[in-house]
């Protein structure tokens, strides 16, 4: 069983800025020398930019499926957005606004969003709380959205040369086809409609998030769970997600993997590590990492042979 749809997808992310390295007597003076109407400008630009790249997605993602498409997934993504940046602020840390990315000539229009904080958050509890917030808030409507959208769709009859490029299911969103449809017969798919779509991409991307590495949110996750032991763990599922991409001929990751290399597999500490996350916060840690089996697909869409 599969779905029929050409689309892409989306990455949505948040990462922590680089430290700031210390100024020297030489750049204070140089900062003194700054044109104060140039700190205005980079002042209103640093406002200004995440409405323009909105409107910009929004748009891109209109044109790439739709008014209903792109409603339903920018919703999804703001959501998901908005969870980290309100915790963050709950918390006092320093935090954009999220950024999103336009991405025109992908069949969906977006690579995502991201949010850029400081480095060295205050407690491991607040870590957990900032990066737990995104994937659960974003989730509620990826799941509405699906519902909804598997009601719209419709179970068609293909052939093979009537099939163009094809989804790939998670279990989830398996699970959810069958308590709509149930058993599809041989030759039958799902024509899935814009709004299933997005509530696909939105089961999606918070699985790819939630993978335990890094400056993902699954890594910062990780980190609040084991600290320092959570390196060791996040090297080697970069390591094996290295291997699958080469052995499975999975090229398509590459891109993926190159960032998450960049961004490295290690996770700066908080200013206080000791602090304890307690039971539930550790239950729901864990539990959220679960998700990832229920939520991903390596294949996330292929051409039927």
């Amino acid at each position: 069983m599969s779905c029929s749809l050409q689309r892409g997808i989306v990455f949505s992310m948040q990462a922590e800025q680089p430290a700031p390295l210390p100024r020297t007597s030489e750049t204070n003076l140089d900062a003194e020398l700054v044109d104060p109407q140039d700190s205005v400008y980079r002042s209103r630009l640093r406002r200004l930019l995440p409405i323009i790249l909105f409107v910009a997605t929004f748009l891109s993602t209109y044109l790439a499926g739709g008014l209903a498409f792109s409603l339903a997934l920018m919703s999804t993504l703001l959501t998901h957005e908005l969870g980290h940046y309100l915790q963050a602020r709950r918390y006092g840390v320093p935090a954009s606004l999220p950024l999103f990315i336009p991405m025109p000539i992908s069949p969906i229009g977006t690579m995502g969003a991201v949010i850029l904080m400081e480095p060295g958050m205050g407690n491991r509890r607040t870590l957990f709380d900032i990066a737990i917030t995104g994937p659960l808030a974003g989730l509620v409507p990826a799941l509405l959205f699906c519902i909804l959208g598997l009601q719209w769709s419709e179970v068609v009859v293909v052939t093979d040369n009537q099939m163009g490029l094809m989804l790939g299911e998670p279990l989830l969103f398996k699970l959810l086809i069958y308590f709509t449809f149930g058993s599809l017969a041989e030759g039958q798919d799902v024509l899935l409609h814009p709004v299933a779509f997005a509530g696909w991409v939105g089961i999606f991307i918070t699985a790819l998030n939630l993978f335990p590495i890094g400056q993902l949110d699954g890594g910062h996750v990780l980190y609040a769970l084991l600290r320092r032991r959570a390196h060791t763990l996040a090297k080697g599922l970069l390591l094996a997600a290295a291997v699958a991409v080469v052995l499975w001929g999975y090229w398509g990751w590459t891109l993926m993997l190159i960032l998450l290399v960049w961004m490295g597999p290690v996770h700066p500490p908080t200013a206080e590590d000791a602090v304890s996350l307690g039971t539930g916060r550790s239950f729901l840690g864990w539990a959220s990492l679960l998700f990832v089996p229920l939520g991903f697909t390596p294949v996330p869409f292929y051409l039927p042979t």
